[in-house]
């Protein structure tokens, strides 16, 4: 059993690549995002707490998938839920984040005027 800070490899699926390139759940509704983030146990990809709709915590809640990392060019942290803490993670199937030219907030044509306002802190 790994201690809280590190990875226990028993919940990470280093064959798992990524569900696409984009929050599952916002591209099935209609949705946007503004930051992603990638399930290493099943290469789900949701969108970040400061994003409208939580969908990577929501996937932790209905799975119990406990690690994520970032799915942002240029980031390598991994986040462990049931710890509620940082962990040092592992390298997984590319690709590792989302398209460079799909800025945040995304998809472009889905974000709202007003979408600062509609983030969570």
């Amino acid at each position: 059993m790994a201690n809280q800070n590190e990875l226990d490899l028993n919940h990470v699926d280093t064959a798992a690549k990524p569900s696409g390139t984009g929050c599952a759940e916002c591209l099935a509704t209609g949705g946007w995002w503004f930051h992603l983030r990638r399930c290493a146990a099943c290469g789900h990809i949701g969108c970040c707490d400061s994003s409208p709709s939580q969908h990577a915590t929501a996937h932790f809640r209905q799975t119990g998938h406990r690690y994520i990392t970032s799915f942002e060019p240029g980031e390598n942290w991994w986040w462990d839920y049931t710890s509620d803490q940082a962990v040092r993670g592992v390298t997984l199937p590319p690709p590792d984040a989302r398209p460079v030219d799909q800025e945040p907030p995304a998809p472009r044509d889905r974000v709202p005027e007003t979408w600062q306002d509609e983030l969570h802190s």
